[in-house]
């Protein structure tokens, strides 16, 4: 390898790094306002569901139900993988984010609770 592909692979590890950081810290106040708006409350079964419905593909349910790393990974898969994918890749995390917002709303509130916040369940 030469010194200016050396200067570029450092670059961009550096630029994916502090990118990371970013998106970390947004999901990060975001899950603080959305709390701080919508309460601690137990009940968060309608907002996730409706979120989730449309909304999924980038993982907002994930974020209000305190799972970061899920809705990274969904928000990752649909900005990162999607253009190389021809939209394959979000359509997929949007059927999931779909499927995940008419289980939340056709639960229970107790079943919903159990599961998804004292249960600790993050995927379906």
């Amino acid at each position: 390898m030469t010194d200016k592909e050396d200067n570029l692979g450092e670059k961009a590890r550096k630029f994916f790094n502090e990118a990371g950081e970013e998106a970390r810290e947004t999901a990060r106040e975001f899950s603080e306002n959305a709390k701080e708006t919508f309460g601690n409350g137990e009940n968060k079964r309608i907002l996730a569901g409706v979120t989730a419905l449309f909304l999924g593909a980038f993982g907002v349910h994930k974020f209000l139900l305190g799972y970061t790393k899920e809705g990274l990974i969904m928000l990752g898969v649909t900005l990162v993988l999607s253009p190389f994918t021809c939209g394959m890749a979000a359509s997929l995390v949007a059927i999931l984010g779909f499927v995940e917002g008419v289980i939340y709303l056709t639960k229970t509130d107790i079943d919903f609770y159990n599961t998804y916040v004292a249960g600790d369940k993050p995927w379906f």
